[in-house]
């Protein structure tokens, strides 16, 4: 009797950015769904590197390890982003992370403070990821079936980096004296510019009305509102004000002296090194 010899089963990894044909998009679709990518792309990539300078200086090594950890996870979001934003236009994805000027990225103005105390960081990291959360319940059904791809992968890491930082945010909001004056300080200052998140983007009716993106933002704004001020004033934390997201919370015409910062920082290398890849 014959014993069939088995080669054993390669197991292929699966790319993380899924194969698709756009030919079909109507142009201006394809140009607001651009848009809205560049716009988280460039939201991810910053808060990353706002975290990665948490490496080695965190308050405990603990979290040291976990905010190197959110820095990666972060800026390999911006990657997919900015990968799908390519497949779309025909652009270079490392040229749109590392080779664009200071005043043409557009991410939200919350991230353009520079790192500050523990408590700053914490209470932007929160405000940014509970933002982030309604923003991305906003796409998970979207009719363009890439995008829902990208945010459901997305997503399963994002619900484990709200866990870590409300745990935070309750941990420093009920320890009085110095770390609960932090965050109170630190909410006054973020507060006004949190909605950035949700500024307007151009072709958004037209991204609303395919489905892309569930409700205008503004609409996702005030339901982010309504869910970070009910954990706020059960901390008896600082609520965040009514008001519509602003026009130019993305406009970046004079760029933020830190964010130039940053910017020569995460762009040292590409600059070293046409061609470079990340």
């Amino acid at each position: 009797m014959t014993t069939e010899t088995r080669r054993p089963t390669r197991q292929l990894i699966q790319p993380d950015l899924p194969e698709f044909d756009s030919s079909g998009l109507d142009p201006q679709l394809r140009a607001a769904i651009a848009d809205l990518l560049l716009t988280m792309a460039d939201d991810e990539f910053v808060i990353g590197f706002r975290d990665s300078e948490w490496t080695g200086i965190a308050p405990m090594l603990e979290e040291d390890v976990a905010f190197s950890s959110l820095a990666q996870d972060e800026i390999g979001h911006a990657r997919l982003l900015y990968e799908l934003r390519a497949a779309l236009t025909g652009e270079d994805p490392d040229r749109l992370a590392f080779h664009r000027q200071p005043n043409e990225y557009r991410h939200a103005r919350l991230l353009d403070q520079p790192r500050q105390s523990w408590g700053f960081t914490i209470t932007r990291r929160w405000l940014y990821d509970t933002a982030d959360s309604v923003r991305l319940a906003g796409l998970a059904r979207s009719s363009f079936a890439p995008l829902a791809d990208v945010v459901g992968k997305i997503r399963r890491e994002e619900r484990y980096h709200l866990m870590h930082l409300d745990a935070w945010l309750e941990r420093l909001g009920t320890h009085h004296g110095k770390p609960r004056g932090k965050l109170l300080s630190a909410l006054k200052q973020l507060s006004p510019v949190a909605t950035s998140v949700f500024a307007p983007l151009p072709g958004e009716e037209m991204l609303v009305a395919a489905g892309v993106l569930s409700a205008p933002m503004a609409d996702l704004a005030a339901r982010w509102r309504s869910e970070a001020n009910a954990r706020l004033c059960a901390l008896n934390l600082r609520p965040i004000a009514d008001g519509v997201p602003a026009a130019d919370g993305r406009d970046h015409a004079t760029p933020h002296e830190s964010f130039v910062w940053l910017w020569n920082e995460f762009t040292s290398v590409a600059q070293l090194e046409e061609g470079v890849e990340w």
